[in-house]
Protein backbone atom coordinates (compact mmCIF):
# COMPACT_ATOMS: atom_id res chain seq x y z
CA UNK A 1 0.00 0.00 0.00
CA UNK A 2 1.52 3.40 -0.72
CA UNK A 3 2.23 5.51 1.64
CA UNK A 4 0.82 9.23 1.79
CA UNK A 5 3.57 11.46 1.35
CA UNK A 6 3.54 14.55 4.06
CA UNK A 7 2.84 18.06 2.57
CA UNK A 8 5.75 19.72 3.23
CA UNK A 9 8.03 17.65 1.79
CA UNK A 10 8.05 18.78 -1.70
CA UNK A 11 8.77 22.34 -0.49
CA UNK A 12 11.46 20.95 1.91
CA UNK A 13 13.09 19.34 -0.95
CA UNK A 14 13.10 22.55 -2.93
CA UNK A 15 14.21 24.95 -0.48
CA UNK A 16 17.10 21.56 -0.45
CA UNK A 17 18.59 22.42 -3.43
CA UNK A 18 17.50 26.37 -3.49
CA UNK A 19 14.42 26.72 -5.38
CA UNK A 20 11.58 27.55 -2.26
CA UNK A 21 12.36 28.72 1.31
CA UNK A 22 11.93 26.03 3.69
CA UNK A 23 9.02 27.64 5.23
CA UNK A 24 6.86 26.50 1.68
CA UNK A 25 6.26 30.54 0.64
CA UNK A 26 7.20 30.49 -3.22
CA UNK A 27 10.21 32.10 -3.46
CA UNK A 28 10.59 35.28 -6.24
CA UNK A 29 13.65 35.39 -8.27
CA UNK A 30 16.26 37.85 -7.33
CA UNK A 31 15.94 41.13 -9.42
CA UNK A 32 18.90 42.41 -11.40
CA UNK A 33 19.69 46.22 -11.07
CA UNK A 34 18.65 48.49 -13.69
CA UNK A 35 20.92 51.92 -13.26
CA UNK A 36 20.63 54.98 -15.26
CA UNK A 37 24.29 56.03 -14.82
CA UNK A 38 23.02 59.41 -16.66
CA UNK A 39 20.41 61.21 -15.19
CA UNK A 40 20.25 65.28 -15.41
CA UNK A 41 18.18 66.98 -12.84
CA UNK A 42 17.52 70.57 -12.74
CA UNK A 43 15.21 73.16 -10.23
CA UNK A 44 11.28 73.60 -10.32
CA UNK A 45 11.82 76.51 -8.01
CA UNK A 46 14.79 79.09 -9.25
CA UNK A 47 14.37 81.57 -6.20
CA UNK A 48 15.70 78.50 -4.22
CA UNK A 49 18.22 76.66 -7.11
CA UNK A 50 18.90 79.79 -9.42
CA UNK A 51 19.95 78.50 -12.92
CA UNK A 52 23.84 79.85 -13.66
CA UNK A 53 24.88 78.59 -17.04
CA UNK A 54 29.00 79.15 -16.58
CA UNK A 55 29.25 79.42 -20.69
CA UNK A 56 26.37 80.90 -21.99
CA UNK A 57 25.52 84.11 -21.32
CA UNK A 58 21.69 84.42 -23.45
CA UNK A 59 21.30 81.21 -21.37
CA UNK A 60 17.30 80.64 -20.63
CA UNK A 61 16.13 78.08 -18.89
CA UNK A 62 13.94 74.85 -19.60
CA UNK A 63 10.51 75.39 -20.07
CA UNK A 64 9.79 71.66 -18.31
CA UNK A 65 11.41 71.14 -14.90
CA UNK A 66 13.39 67.54 -14.23
CA UNK A 67 12.76 67.71 -11.13
CA UNK A 68 13.16 64.82 -8.19
CA UNK A 69 9.72 64.04 -8.47
CA UNK A 70 9.76 63.76 -11.88
CA UNK A 71 12.40 61.58 -11.60
CA UNK A 72 11.40 59.31 -9.46
CA UNK A 73 7.60 58.53 -10.68
CA UNK A 74 9.84 57.67 -13.69
CA UNK A 75 11.71 55.44 -12.16
CA UNK A 76 9.14 53.37 -10.26
CA UNK A 77 7.10 53.43 -13.46
CA UNK A 78 9.58 51.50 -15.12
CA UNK A 79 11.61 49.29 -12.71
CA UNK A 80 14.67 51.60 -12.85
CA UNK A 81 16.26 51.21 -9.72
CA UNK A 82 19.27 53.25 -9.16
CA UNK A 83 20.41 56.65 -10.84
CA UNK A 84 23.68 58.51 -11.17
CA UNK A 85 22.64 61.97 -11.30
CA UNK A 86 24.99 64.40 -13.32
CA UNK A 87 24.76 67.93 -12.69
CA UNK A 88 23.72 70.00 -15.71
CA UNK A 89 25.41 72.70 -16.89
CA UNK A 90 22.20 74.38 -16.32
CA UNK A 91 23.21 75.17 -12.66
CA UNK A 92 26.72 75.50 -13.86
CA UNK A 93 28.82 75.46 -10.71
CA UNK A 94 26.13 75.62 -8.30
CA UNK A 95 25.63 71.98 -7.15
CA UNK A 96 22.82 72.59 -4.25
CA UNK A 97 19.93 71.16 -6.49
CA UNK A 98 21.84 68.06 -6.67
CA UNK A 99 23.07 67.60 -3.04
CA UNK A 100 19.26 68.36 -2.16
CA UNK A 101 17.90 65.38 -4.16
CA UNK A 102 21.10 63.12 -2.77
CA UNK A 103 19.68 63.86 0.44
CA UNK A 104 15.90 63.07 -0.48
CA UNK A 105 16.94 59.53 -2.00
CA UNK A 106 19.90 58.55 -0.67
CA UNK A 107 20.02 54.70 -1.29
CA UNK A 108 18.50 55.29 -5.03
CA UNK A 109 20.96 57.95 -5.95
CA UNK A 110 24.82 58.71 -6.32
CA UNK A 111 26.17 62.16 -7.93
CA UNK A 112 28.74 63.66 -10.08
CA UNK A 113 29.26 67.30 -9.45
CA UNK A 114 30.28 69.95 -11.66
CA UNK A 115 33.60 72.13 -10.96
CA UNK A 116 35.01 74.47 -12.86
CA UNK A 117 38.22 72.68 -14.54
CA UNK A 118 40.00 76.50 -14.94
CA UNK A 119 40.00 77.20 -10.94
CA UNK A 120 43.26 77.37 -9.61
CA UNK A 121 42.19 75.68 -6.64
CA UNK A 122 40.13 72.91 -8.61
CA UNK A 123 41.74 70.01 -6.44
CA UNK A 124 39.84 71.75 -3.54
CA UNK A 125 37.18 72.18 -4.81
CA UNK A 126 36.92 68.30 -5.39
CA UNK A 127 37.69 67.76 -1.94
CA UNK A 128 34.53 69.73 -0.80
CA UNK A 129 32.04 68.53 -3.19
CA UNK A 130 33.18 65.50 -2.32
CA UNK A 131 32.19 65.84 1.34
CA UNK A 132 28.73 66.26 0.20
CA UNK A 133 26.81 62.84 0.91
CA UNK A 134 26.27 60.77 -2.03
CA UNK A 135 28.49 62.49 -4.27
CA UNK A 136 31.04 60.13 -6.30
CA UNK A 137 32.92 62.49 -8.03
CA UNK A 138 32.54 65.28 -11.02
CA UNK A 139 32.40 65.78 -14.68
CA UNK A 140 34.40 67.66 -16.90
CA UNK A 141 33.23 69.25 -20.21
CA UNK A 142 36.32 69.40 -22.32
CA UNK A 143 34.26 69.84 -25.21
CA UNK A 144 33.31 72.66 -24.41
CA UNK A 145 36.52 73.99 -24.15
CA UNK A 146 37.62 72.88 -28.06
CA UNK A 147 40.53 75.21 -28.53
CA UNK A 148 41.18 76.63 -24.83
CA UNK A 149 41.41 72.54 -23.50
CA UNK A 150 44.91 72.87 -22.69
CA UNK A 151 44.01 72.15 -18.53
CA UNK A 152 43.02 68.87 -19.44
CA UNK A 153 46.53 67.54 -19.56
CA UNK A 154 48.24 70.11 -17.90
CA UNK A 155 51.10 69.22 -15.43
CA UNK A 156 48.98 71.72 -12.95
CA UNK A 157 46.16 69.14 -13.16
CA UNK A 158 48.39 66.90 -11.60
CA UNK A 159 46.85 67.72 -8.07
CA UNK A 160 43.54 67.48 -9.12
CA UNK A 161 44.01 63.76 -10.32
CA UNK A 162 46.28 63.18 -7.18
CA UNK A 163 43.74 64.34 -5.06
CA UNK A 164 41.19 62.06 -7.00
CA UNK A 165 43.02 59.06 -5.89
CA UNK A 166 43.01 59.87 -2.69
CA UNK A 167 39.33 60.34 -2.07
CA UNK A 168 38.21 57.51 -4.83
CA UNK A 169 36.47 59.89 -7.06
CA UNK A 170 35.18 59.02 -10.32
CA UNK A 171 35.57 61.09 -13.13
CA UNK A 172 33.04 61.81 -15.97
CA UNK A 173 34.38 63.48 -19.24
CA UNK A 174 31.89 64.72 -21.82
CA UNK A 175 34.55 65.21 -24.26
CA UNK A 176 35.14 64.86 -28.06
CA UNK A 177 36.95 62.24 -29.58
CA UNK A 178 39.64 64.40 -30.67
CA UNK A 179 40.53 65.73 -27.17
CA UNK A 180 41.36 62.21 -25.63
CA UNK A 181 44.47 61.59 -26.52
CA UNK A 182 44.93 64.72 -23.94
CA UNK A 183 42.50 62.60 -21.53
CA UNK A 184 45.25 59.62 -21.89
CA UNK A 185 47.85 61.46 -20.82
CA UNK A 186 46.48 61.52 -17.43
CA UNK A 187 44.67 58.28 -17.56
CA UNK A 188 48.48 56.66 -18.00
CA UNK A 189 49.90 58.79 -14.96
CA UNK A 190 47.44 58.16 -12.82
CA UNK A 191 45.74 54.56 -13.36
CA UNK A 192 43.89 54.66 -9.95
CA UNK A 193 41.42 56.47 -10.97
CA UNK A 194 37.98 55.76 -12.41
CA UNK A 195 37.50 57.19 -15.42
CA UNK A 196 33.93 57.34 -17.82
CA UNK A 197 33.96 58.40 -20.88
CA UNK A 198 30.04 60.19 -21.66
CA UNK A 199 28.45 59.00 -25.28
CA UNK A 200 30.79 57.54 -26.72
CA UNK A 201 32.94 60.31 -27.02
CA UNK A 202 30.61 61.90 -29.50
CA UNK A 203 32.21 59.74 -32.51
CA UNK A 204 30.52 61.39 -35.67
CA UNK A 205 28.91 58.47 -37.11
CA UNK A 206 29.45 58.41 -40.82
CA UNK A 207 31.72 61.18 -40.74
CA UNK A 208 34.83 61.41 -42.80
CA UNK A 209 36.76 61.29 -39.50
CA UNK A 210 34.59 58.52 -37.74
CA UNK A 211 37.41 55.67 -38.40
CA UNK A 212 40.07 58.39 -37.11
CA UNK A 213 37.67 59.02 -34.18
CA UNK A 214 36.92 55.23 -33.45
CA UNK A 215 41.14 55.18 -32.80
CA UNK A 216 40.78 57.37 -30.32
CA UNK A 217 38.59 55.95 -28.09
CA UNK A 218 39.77 52.41 -28.53
CA UNK A 219 43.11 53.29 -27.81
CA UNK A 220 42.01 53.60 -24.12
CA UNK A 221 40.38 50.32 -23.92
CA UNK A 222 43.93 49.42 -22.90
CA UNK A 223 43.34 50.95 -19.58
CA UNK A 224 41.58 48.85 -17.30
CA UNK A 225 40.15 52.00 -15.35
CA UNK A 226 38.62 53.68 -18.00
CA UNK A 227 34.45 52.76 -19.11
CA UNK A 228 32.04 54.18 -21.37
CA UNK A 229 28.88 55.28 -21.38
CA UNK A 230 26.63 53.91 -24.51
CA UNK A 231 24.40 56.46 -24.45
CA UNK A 232 23.08 59.12 -27.02
CA UNK A 233 23.17 57.01 -29.97
CA UNK A 234 20.20 59.91 -30.96
CA UNK A 235 22.94 62.48 -31.49
CA UNK A 236 25.61 60.21 -32.79
CA UNK A 237 23.38 58.58 -35.37
CA UNK A 238 23.51 59.91 -39.04
CA UNK A 239 19.97 58.90 -40.02
CA UNK A 240 18.93 60.00 -36.95
CA UNK A 241 16.03 57.54 -36.67
CA UNK A 242 15.63 54.81 -33.93
CA UNK A 243 16.80 52.34 -33.03
CA UNK A 244 19.84 54.29 -35.17
CA UNK A 245 21.05 51.09 -36.34
CA UNK A 246 23.54 52.85 -38.01
CA UNK A 247 25.81 53.64 -34.67
CA UNK A 248 25.96 49.98 -33.97
CA UNK A 249 29.55 49.14 -35.82
CA UNK A 250 30.81 51.90 -33.55
CA UNK A 251 29.02 50.24 -30.13
CA UNK A 252 30.19 46.87 -31.71
CA UNK A 253 34.04 47.69 -31.79
CA UNK A 254 33.85 49.72 -28.25
CA UNK A 255 32.24 46.41 -27.55
CA UNK A 256 35.35 43.99 -28.63
CA UNK A 257 37.56 46.41 -27.51
CA UNK A 258 36.51 47.19 -23.99
CA UNK A 259 34.94 44.53 -22.85
CA UNK A 260 31.01 44.57 -21.82
CA UNK A 261 32.29 44.88 -17.96
CA UNK A 262 33.32 48.45 -18.59
CA UNK A 263 29.96 49.41 -20.42
CA UNK A 264 27.20 51.20 -19.08
CA UNK A 265 23.70 52.81 -19.80
CA UNK A 266 21.86 56.15 -19.47
CA UNK A 267 19.88 58.15 -21.03
CA UNK A 268 19.39 62.04 -19.91
CA UNK A 269 16.59 63.72 -19.23
CA UNK A 270 13.52 62.65 -17.27
CA UNK A 271 10.04 61.99 -18.40
CA UNK A 272 8.33 64.76 -20.77
CA UNK A 273 11.85 66.67 -20.57
CA UNK A 274 12.57 64.06 -23.30
CA UNK A 275 10.30 64.91 -25.75
CA UNK A 276 11.27 68.44 -25.20
CA UNK A 277 15.00 67.64 -26.37
CA UNK A 278 14.06 65.76 -29.32
CA UNK A 279 15.57 62.20 -27.10
CA UNK A 280 13.46 58.71 -27.11
CA UNK A 281 11.26 57.77 -24.36
CA UNK A 282 12.40 55.51 -21.62
CA UNK A 283 10.80 52.83 -22.70
CA UNK A 284 13.02 52.78 -26.18
CA UNK A 285 16.19 53.44 -24.26
CA UNK A 286 15.53 50.46 -22.53
CA UNK A 287 14.30 48.72 -25.66
CA UNK A 288 18.20 49.34 -26.97
CA UNK A 289 20.13 47.55 -24.76
CA UNK A 290 17.37 45.04 -23.72
CA UNK A 291 16.91 44.14 -27.52
CA UNK A 292 17.16 46.13 -30.15
CA UNK A 293 20.87 46.11 -30.13
CA UNK A 294 22.01 42.13 -31.90
CA UNK A 295 24.95 41.22 -30.03
CA UNK A 296 24.04 41.59 -26.96
CA UNK A 297 23.80 38.74 -24.81
CA UNK A 298 21.63 38.19 -22.23
CA UNK A 299 24.46 37.97 -20.11
CA UNK A 300 25.54 41.46 -21.35
CA UNK A 301 22.61 43.34 -20.90
CA UNK A 302 22.16 42.27 -17.25
CA UNK A 303 25.61 43.82 -17.29
CA UNK A 304 25.00 46.89 -19.24
CA UNK A 305 21.69 48.04 -17.63
CA UNK A 306 23.09 47.59 -14.22
CA UNK A 307 25.40 45.10 -12.96
CA UNK A 308 28.46 46.85 -14.34
CA UNK A 309 27.26 50.38 -12.26
CA UNK A 310 26.38 48.83 -9.15
CA UNK A 311 29.70 47.66 -8.94
CA UNK A 312 31.46 51.13 -9.78
CA UNK A 313 29.17 53.15 -8.13
CA UNK A 314 28.40 51.20 -5.06
CA UNK A 315 24.99 50.57 -5.83
CA UNK A 316 23.43 47.19 -3.90
CA UNK A 317 23.81 44.26 -6.68
CA UNK A 318 20.09 43.53 -6.12
CA UNK A 319 16.91 46.03 -6.76
CA UNK A 320 16.76 47.50 -3.26
CA UNK A 321 13.21 49.10 -3.13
Amino acid sequence: MMKTIPAFLPFLLLALIGLAPANGAPERPAKEPVIDTHMHVWSDDAEKFPFAHPYDPKFTPPKLAASLDRVVKEMDAHGVSYCVLVQTISHGWDNRYLAHCLKAEPKRFRGQALIDPTDPKVADKLEEVMKIPGMTGVRFSPIYYKGKDDWLDAKASDALWKKAEALGAIFNFFIAADQLPKLETMVKRFPKVRVVIDHLARVEVGSKGEEEQTKKLLALAKYPNVYVKVSELMILSASKKYPYRDTYPLVKAVYEAFGVERLLWGTGFPGATREQAGRPSLEEELALIQKEIPFFTEKDRAKILGENAAKLWGFEAKKGK
